[in-house]
């Protein structure tokens, strides 16, 4: 039977122990969405996110599997002559034709959920691009609709508006988020704080939220966490700090910061802290882009961390590789795809692995 949290009366998933979660936990795949809008990116950067794609995946199907939802069979075609070419393991390549306005996955995809007697589930968080931002994108909202893409029985549907760029869990029952994103008037208007945070716990079976501010400039998201402030192990957030005090993002991630040396878990823990350079501004005609090395992916055995072809990127690489030393940190060239304000964070969506903690 659908587990359908439109029904009235349906027990919520937390409380049936599920939970999502930290995206350092073993992976069963990667789910990404084929680039191929092109008022994303126009003209020759098209291209070249497509190949960033291609990059990805090849370091990806070394350890896992990859989900890929793809326009139509020619594109599917040529991506799998692309990815035999760079001899990817194409026995963990899992494409599936599916109609998508555009690659942000992270966004509009699942949230998986994990019970500990070895069940998954997934979150269907309610889509409206960003606050409504772009009419085009919102039918991404419907993608998984379908049946053949997730177990229609194993989904959780959420009556609220979330993004999945917008949380960020240690597994271990706290959540990052910001006021700026959650408490937009363009998502949940007739939600209280209160409201939000009960629903995030209710979804994700976490026990505290921590609140930061505002987002950094140029994100049209209204200040996605995955843009500054990220878990790296259970007590140990990594968060963007801007070290000139004339940018105009030095204020609000001081702010930020602040917040979070303030902060501290359900069990009154404070966090371990580390801060992560921003790059230079970057902009595209005379808009700022949302650059920033926060957007990373924590995959198996592999972190996809994102490079600006700026003076920070190596400095960003030593502080993500001492970090996660088990994991290869491979710097994956963005100055293209952060063009569609977005990065690596935001074209990718975990699958765990199962648990099963009770033999």
């Amino acid at each position: 039977m659908s587990i359908r949290m439109r029904e009235k009366g349906t027990t919520p998933p937390a409380s049936q122990g599920y939970f999502m979660p930290a995206e350092w936990a073993p992976h069963e795949a990667t789910w990404l969405a084929w680039p191929h809008n092109r008022d994303t990116w126009p003209g020759k950067r098209l291209e070249r996110v497509r190949a960033v794609f291609l990059q990805m995946m090849e370091a990806l199907l070394c350890r896992e599997k990859v989900h890929l939802l793809i326009q139509n069979e020619r594109e599917r075609d040529h991506v799998e002559k692309s990815l035999r070419a760079r001899g990817a393991e194409l026995s963990r390549w899992i494409p599936h034709i599916s109609r998508t306005a555009d690659a942000w996955i992270r966004d509009y995809g699942p949230t998986f959920l994990i019970h500990p007697q070895g069940k998954k589930a997934w979150c269907k968080w309610r889509f409206n691009a960003w606050g409504n931002k772009d009419p085009q994108l919102k039918k991404d909202g419907g993608v998984f609709e379908d049946p053949a893409l997730l177990p229609p029985e194993s989904v959780f549907y959420a009556p609220f508006v979330l993004e999945g760029g917008a949380i960020e869990v240690n597994g271990a029952g706290t959540c990052l988020v910001t006021e700026s994103c959650l408490l937009s008037p363009n998502r949940n208007a007739h939600f209280s704080k209160n409201d939000l945070e009960q629903n995030l716990k209710n979804f994700l079976g976490i026990r505290h939220c921590v609140w930061l501010d505002g987002g950094i400039a140029g994100d049209d998201t209204d200040g996605h966490i995955d843009n500054l402030a990220r878990f790296v192990d259970a007590q140990t957030i990594v968060a963007v700090s801007e070290a000139d005090p004339a940018d105009e993002n030095y204020s609000a991630l001081r702010a930020n910061w602040e917040r979070l040396k303030g902060a501290s878990d359900d069990r009154g823990r404070v966090w371990n802290l580390i801060r992560l350079p921003m790059p230079d501004k970057i902009k595209n005609g005379q808009r700022r882009l949302p650059a920033s090395y926060a957007n990373f992916y924590i995959a198996n055995g592999l972190v996809l961390a994102p490079a600006f072809d700026d003076p920070q990127d190596d400095r960003c690489m030593g502080i993500l590789r001492e970090i996660f030393p088990k994991h290869e940190v491979m710097a994956i060239d963005c100055r293209d795809a952060v063009v569609g304000l977005g990065a690596i964070h935001c074209l990718t969506q975990q699958e765990p692995s199962a648990l099963t903690l009770d033999g």
